[in-house]
């Protein structure tokens, strides 16, 4: 654990974020459903969607352009599907309310889909794609992003976002494969993380204009996030955008709201959430048995030199959460500085 970078108990965040949406006019029981998946990012080490983001809600929030009390409404509804609007709601509740939703499908149909529209920013993809493993169901969530920060490839105009994919899967003894990935190099939130740490990114993450290779965040207005794999992940995150956006009814393309430069414009940010309950294909027991035998047959792979060891999706997610259960949140002192003005502007207790 580092000891030049304060910590903070898991605990103590969620009740700071808890009391922030509070103060805003948010119900109880949303605020304390909202802090507990903020923090969770946090504990997973998803550090540029946790409590890094909660100055733009909250800024959204009081700009009007985020409903704190929103009302659910399925403008679609069949056996496994539904489509919800989520009535211009925080991307967290929006998703948790379509997760379980998706859930409850299932456990009649075997899988189901649900789709949602007028929602905004929910924080990282695996927070959704988890959830169903509590069901032994596996969970698949895809989004749309909340900025354009890559161009088709080829091109110079960000028409596309990192529009991330979220897949979760149980074993027995193992912890979950979890793949959890933007359709860009890095997603956007690292390169604001590391902005106020006043850090540089490695070369690979964005280009300026002329494709020469940008690594001053300060920077980064002048170029675009790079896809993964080339013209692969730029069709990735086109058909991702497809299915979470425009089938919904969301918001794609141009009209992709920036939700880093504008608060009070309404973002029609739209996501999916399909949750498989493996009790339709296999028993659940015999399944999870070979999740870890998977994990067994990658590990023993012969390592190329200057390697480690092989490590599948999710372990390091799975081993930071209990670094972090364990022994808090390391925060960084710009970040506290933020949350501290937060608590002086919204007139609660500091963290």
């Amino acid at each position: 654990m580092s000891q030049t970078v304060p910590h903070v108990s898991g605990t103590a965040l969620e009740a700071f974020i808890t009391r922030s949406f509070v103060a805003t006019g948010m119900p109880r029981a949303d605020a304390h459903t909202a802090a507990g998946l903020i923090t969770q990012a946090d504990l997973m080490g998803q550090d540029g969607h946790g409590v890094f983001r909660l100055p733009m809600y909250i800024n959204r929030i009081r700009a009007k352009g985020l409903n704190v009390r929103p009302r659910f409404r399925r403008l679609q509804n069949r056996t496994a599907t539904a489509l919800i609007d989520g009535d211009n709601g925080l991307g967290h509740l929006v998703m948790h309310h379509a997760t379980l939703l998706a859930m409850e499908k299932a456990e009649k149909t075997g899988v189901a889909w649900v789709g949602a529209r007028h929602s905004n920013h929910a924080g990282p993809a695996s927070l959704y794609a988890m959830m169903p493993l509590k069901k032994d169901m596996i969970g698949l969530y895809i989004a749309v992003g909340s900025a354009n920060h890559l161009p088709p490839w080829g091109g110079t105009e960000m028409l596309l976002s990192t529009n991330p994919i979220a897949v979760a899967v149980p074993a027995m003894n193992r912890p979950p494969i979890v793949l959890d990935m933007a359709t860009t190099v890095a997603a956007y939130g690292k390169v604001k993380t590391v902005a106020q740490k006043g850090e540089m990114m490695p070369e690979g993450w964005m280009i300026d204009r002329n494709g020469a290779p940008l690594t001053d965040p300060s920077r980064a207005a002048e170029g675009f996030l790079l896809p993964i794999g080339g013209p692969k992940g730029y069709g990735l995150s086109l058909i991702f955008g497809i299915l979470a956006g425009t089938l919904n009814g969301a918001a794609f393309g141009r009209e992709v709201v920036d939700f880093n430069a504008d608060s009070t414009s309404v973002t029609n940010t739209g996501h999916l959430i399909l949750a498989l309950d493996i009790k339709a294909f296999a028993d659940p027991d015999t399944f999870r048995h070979g999740i870890d035998a998977v994990w067994e047959q990658m590990k023993s792979s012969p390592l190329l030199p200057g390697v480690d060891e092989i490590r599948l999706p999710g372990e390091r997610l799975h081993r930071v959460t209990g670094e972090r259960s364990a022994n808090g949140i390391p925060l960084s002192a710009p970040l506290r500085a933020q949350l501290a003005d937060l608590a002086k502007e919204l007139e609660i207790d500091p963290l």
